[in-house]
């Protein structure tokens, strides 16, 4: 009996080793090689992924430089236009006063030319008031003086003395 058993636990374990084998065999053709295959293309699926993403990443980064050359470049715009406004401002402000200083300079030699005109014209104004007036009292002076008839003669021998002077 204890060959027997001995036998049969050594038949046993061959069928089981045989058995063993040819699950490993089975295993090996349909699961190992799908479940290999599976974690093989996953693998490759991830290397790709991270290929991917680190792709993306270089590309944001060169989003983000090439972001910061256009922002740096428009702020640089942006200073030489404001830079160029100003100057527009300030010569334009020049120019205003400049030309400000030409019309008031315009303005005070037409006030004094006015001036002078008003004055030449009251001059003469004076002039002929005088003149006006010295006439008048010379003919009220001559008129008395020459009421006689001796201060008459008199007049006209002082007058022609003074002409045979001359």
């Amino acid at each position: 009996m204890d060959k027997l058993l001995n036998e049969f636990s050594f038949g046993l374990f061959i069928w089981q080793t045989l058995l063993f084998l040819a699950l490993i065999f089975l295993l090996r053709k349909y699961a190992w090689g799908p479940i290999l295959n599976a974690v093989n293309e996953r693998e490759d699926g991830i290397k790709n992924a991270l290929a991917e993403a680190e792709k993306a990443r270089q590309e944001m980064q060169n989003i983000t430089a090439d972001n910061e050359k256009i922002l740096k470049e428009a702020r640089t715009e942006r200073d030489a236009m404001l830079k160029e406004a100003r100057e527009i401002k300030n010569n334009m402000i020049t120019e205003a006063k400049e030309e400000a200083k030409v019309q008031a300079n315009k303005l005070m030699e037409q006030t004094k030319v006015a001036i002078q005109n008003e004055k030449s014209a009251a001059i003469a104004d004076i002039k002929k008031q005088v003149a006006s007036l010295s006439i008048d009292i010379a003919e009220k002076v001559v008129k008395e003086e020459l009421s006689s008839e001796s201060k008459q003669l008199k007049l006209v021998e002082d007058t022609l003395k003074d002409i045979k002077l001359n």
